[in-house]
């Protein structure tokens, strides 16, 4: 009866992580790793998710909704964003922030 609870409830964990998609990566800035704690949000199906970023600028972010989305990234008061697909696997993106007439952009490495 325990060993059928315990298989019951470890399925049931599983399957409500399985519609949950990963999105990871790292951002960088002239070739460096920004700088521990910057925010990055990710906004898919009118929910927005947040990290930050680690000393390596590398964020990771747990994506419920799956489809189109745009990553943000909060950086000396500026907000550059892009453009993303949220999956229900694991998905990298790697960005680097590049500074042009005092204005922050954005791309994907």
């Amino acid at each position: 009866m325990k060993m059928t609870l315990v298989s019951v409830l470890a399925f049931l964990l599983s399957a409500a992580t399985v519609n949950a998609g990963e999105i990871y990566g790292t951002v960088t800035e002239g070739g460096k790793p920004v700088a521990a704690g910057v925010k990055v949000e990710i906004k898919v199906a009118g929910k927005v998710y947040a990290g930050e970023t680690d000393k390596f600028g590398s964020y990771r972010v747990i994506v419920k909704e799956k489809g189109k989305g745009m990553l943000t990234v909060h950086v000396n008061g500026q907000s550059p964003s892009l453009g993303l697909f949220s999956y229900d696997k694991s998905t990298r993106y790697d960005y680097i922030l590049e500074m042009k007439d005092s204005t922050f952009s954005i791309r994907r490495k």
